[in-house]
């Protein structure tokens, strides 16, 4: 029997696929069926485990382009009710929650009640998010973005986006070990500063990025390249969402960021018993 090269690629990776479910606390997110508030998230995150989340990421500012800031104690506020919720009924022992923020006032909080994951789409800027990601011994996840949610969509430009992605990695990867952080997970950013180019160059090429050793993270979740290659609105890609999303299981993501949970769930088991050629 002979196996295929995608099979051996997938082989080496020495980490497990996980899904990590979005839930959005706030009311600006771009996708809708994301939004969530403390009245139903508990039966949302139940679901999510259910349908086979092994991470859930809750955030409660917007990232998508052109979005506008909030003020961090907006932002905890948003996010305070939902964290309760979770500490009080324990919830952390069924799944790891992730932060998505990069706010100290926001990540002290909910580390103190259970998050597991801080997911810092500013690639760790701020030494305070450093520092108290090192204090509660949790995981960070570096994502690259080109300048900032409000104009990072205007005209991003790289000479080489593998290569500058690549050195932006290995520096903040130091700062992060610098200041005592263990676990690190690395997200290209896709959607955050870069064309659809850019974007597809680092999707068949995220194996290059496995040198370093570290978990990689994809989000392209009914992103707007999918639109721009095949005409959809949001609540239609979701079938380009699992098209990016299993080919960078092959190519070395680990973990796949998504809303759909469930839909991704089968897609993967479908998948891994192809490549391993398993026979029912």
């Amino acid at each position: 029997m002979h196996e295929s090269n995608l099979f051996m690629k997938n082989e080496n990776n020495i980490f497990k696929t996980k899904i990590m479910g979005v839930i959005n606390a706030n009311e600006d997110s771009f996708y809708p069926k994301s939004r969530f508030d403390d009245s139903n998230v508990i039966v949302t995150i139940e679901n999510m485990i259910r349908d086979g989340a092994n991470i859930i990421d809750i955030g409660a500012v917007s990232s998508r382009p052109g979005s506008k800031s909030v003020d961090p104690l907006t932002e905890l506020n948003r996010i305070k009710p939902i964290a309760d919720l979770i500490y009080k009924h324990k919830l952390y022992e069924k799944v790891n929650f992730s932060i998505d923020s990069y706010e100290p006032l926001v990540l002290n909080y909910v580390l103190d009640r259970g998050f597991k994951i801080v997911n810092d789409i500013t690639g760790l800027i701020n030494d305070e998010v450093a520092k108290i990601t090192s204090k509660y011994g949790a995981t960070l996840v570096i994502m690259h973005m080109q300048k900032s949610p409000q104009d990072m969509q205007n005209d991003p430009l790289y000479k080489d986006v593998i290569s500058e992605i690549d050195s932006f990695f290995e520096q903040q990867i130091k700062k992060a070990t610098d200041f005592g952080i263990k676990e690190i997970i690395l997200d290209v950013g896709i959607g955050f500063g870069k064309t659809l180019k850019h974007n597809l160059t680092l999707l068949n090429n995220l194996e290059h990025f496995r040198k370093f050793g570290r978990e990689l993270l994809i989000g392209a979740s009914r992103k707007s390249m999918i639109d721009e290659i095949s005409s959809a609105t949001i609540e239609q890609r979701l079938p380009g969402t699992l098209a990016i999303h299993l080919e960078s299981i092959k190519n070395g993501a680990s973990i796949i960021r998504c809303h759909d949970v469930q839909e991704h769930s089968q897609a993967i088991k479908v998948q891994e018993a192809i490549l391993a050629q398993v026979k029912y």
